[in-house]
């Protein structure tokens, strides 16, 4: 299943409509879904490296108004909708135990390399943040550091990629 759903998200990247999906697909992953954005971004960029910037700039702002939506659904909905969740899979107590030690300092390292890596997910961590009560500007700038950093590690690789496999392509070499 979760291949079945990278590969549908890979096949946006060929669309008329790629650079509003890639904007719902950065908007949902910091929040919910599986899948990172780069998924999407990478062969835009590589497509359209003139575009690598305008995509990173889409990435960067859709992901932080996804994180934002993450933060309210902690801050908003945790006992509606994640506490049943974690007590139906006996997680609860783990959860109350790292909220507990989680103060504004760990949620900032937690954004950062969340934003560097993947891990832990985004969408944990924005979670986190709002079930933690955490200053929301203080969390609004984390998140937008983290994101932006993100998303801008790839346009500038994404030219010298291209320009690379053109000159491969012609010389031979592809």
């Amino acid at each position: 299943m979760l291949r079945a759903l990278y590969d549908w998200t890979l096949s946006l990247a060929a669309r008329k409509t790629a650079e509003v999906w890639l904007a719902v697909i950065a908007f949902i992953e910091s929040s919910v879904f599986l899948v990172p954005a780069d998924v999407l971004y990478l062969p835009m960029a590589l497509a359209r490296p003139d575009r690598a910037y305008r995509y990173a700039i889409v990435a960067t702002v859709a992901s932080v108004l996804g994180g934002i939506a993450g933060y309210f659904l902690g801050y908003l909905a945790f006992d509606a909708i994640a506490k049943p969740v974690l007590e139906f899979y006996g997680k609860l107590d783990s959860f109350e135990q790292l909220k507990q030690c989680t103060g504004e300092d760990t949620l900032m390292l937690l954004l950062v390399t969340s934003g560097l890596s993947h891990l832990p997910p985004i969408k944990v961590v924005t979670i986190l943040a709002g079930v933690a009560q955490v200053s929301f500007a203080f969390f609004v700038i984390s998140c937008i550091v983290a994101r932006a950093r993100a998303s801008w590690r790839w346009p500038g690789r994404s030219g010298v990629m291209a320009s690379r496999s053109a000159s491969s392509s012609r010389s031979g070499w592809a």
